[in-house]
This record gives structure tokens, C-alpha cells and sequence, in this order.
């Protein structure tokens, strides 16, 4: 973690982050606005659970409606996230609309997840510090316990499960 070392600046790798984020969905945008519509249709043939017709129509109306917000937000919605820049520039979001939202929304998710992460990392290291091995050991100890039950009553349901089932019944003259 970041926050274990020193030679990490946090606002550097925040920055870092936010960069990467927009350079990255805006390739995604080049690779939609290029691809168009028949890079809809070639994913729907390989994803036809995330891309069917009624998936981009869905898609389409939620740009319409919402535009910047839609990229925005999308941001924090995990498969929105990966495929709001294709979609924006499939769907010919003007750039600077799209480079907008993106910006922000990359500043907002990027930097804040990057710098909750790092705070809770240092509230983290100082709580282990004050407890150290012994609270360690305490919670080894109760993840070993905690699997051990999951596992027994995993085994119960398994074995009663099969009290339940009729037993196959075996041909005569064997």
C-alpha cells in the first residue's frame, strides 16, 4: 500500500490515476466514434448478454436523457464504466461534452477512491501498530474458526440433501 511508503506521494499517484483514467476512456471514445454502429452489432455477437439491441437502445435513451451525467456517474457503475467511452462515441457525444464529464468524473472516481484508499491504509497501519501481533493473531484465529463452521454446515446441507433423494432403484435379477 501506498501508505506504507514513504516514496509515495499520494497526490502523485492520485494524479496518475485520474490520467490514466481519462487518456484511457478516451481511446475508448476514438475507438467508438471509429467503430460506430457495426462495433455495437460485432459486440453484441460476442456479448449478447451486454450488448443485445435492447441493451444499446437502453443505452442510447440514457445518453440522450442524461448526456454528461451519463458518463459521469458511469464512472462509479462498473460495466458503465468500462464501456461509457465506446458507447459516448458510438453514440457521437460531441467530444468536448464527453472530454468534460470525463475529466470530472475521472477527478471524482480516480482521485477520491485513490485518496480514500490511502487514508484508510494509514488508519489501518496506526490500529495494527496499537494492536499488533496479538490482534494478528485474533483475526487468523477467527477466519480459521469462521471457515471450519462454513465448512460443517456446508457438509450438513450436503449430506441431508442426499438423506432426501430417493435412492435409484436397482433392476431385477442382480
Amino acid at each position: 500500500m501506498s501508505s506504507q511508503n514513504s516514496e509515495i506521494n499520494p497526490v502523485v499517484l492520485g494524479a496518475c490515476a485520474v490520467v490514466g483514467a481519462v487518456v484511457g476512456d478516451s481511446i475508448g471514445y476514438a475507438i467508438g466514434r471509429k467503430g460506430g454502429r457495426p462495433l455495437l452489432a460485432w459486440l453484441g455477437k460476442k456479448f449478447p448478454r451486454h450488448f443485445s439491441e435492447g441493451h444499446v437502445a437502453t443505452a442510447e435513451r440514457s445518453f440522450e436523457k442524461w448526456g454528461m451525467w451519463a458518463v459521469f456517474f458511469g464512472r462509479f457503475v462498473a460495466l458503465l464504466r468500462i464501456f461509457a467511452g465506446p458507447l459516448a462515441g458510438v453514440l457521437h457525444m460531441p467530444y468536448w461534452k464527453f472530454l468534460i464529464a470525463n475529466v470530472l468524473g475521472g477527478i471524482c472516481w480516480a482521485g477520491g477512491t485513490t485518496a480514500v484508499i490511502y487514508y484508510v491504509g494509514v488508519v489501518a497501519e496506526s490500529w495494527l501498530k496499537k494492536f499488533s501481533y496479538l490482534g494478528l493473531v485474533a483475526a487468523v484465529l477467527i477466519g480459521l474458526v469462521s471457515m471450519l463452521v462454513i465448512k460443517r454446515k456446508a457438509k450438513k446441507a450436503q449430506a441431508a440433501h442426499q438423506e432426501t433423494e430417493e435412492p435409484e432403484p436397482v433392476p431385477a435379477g442382480e
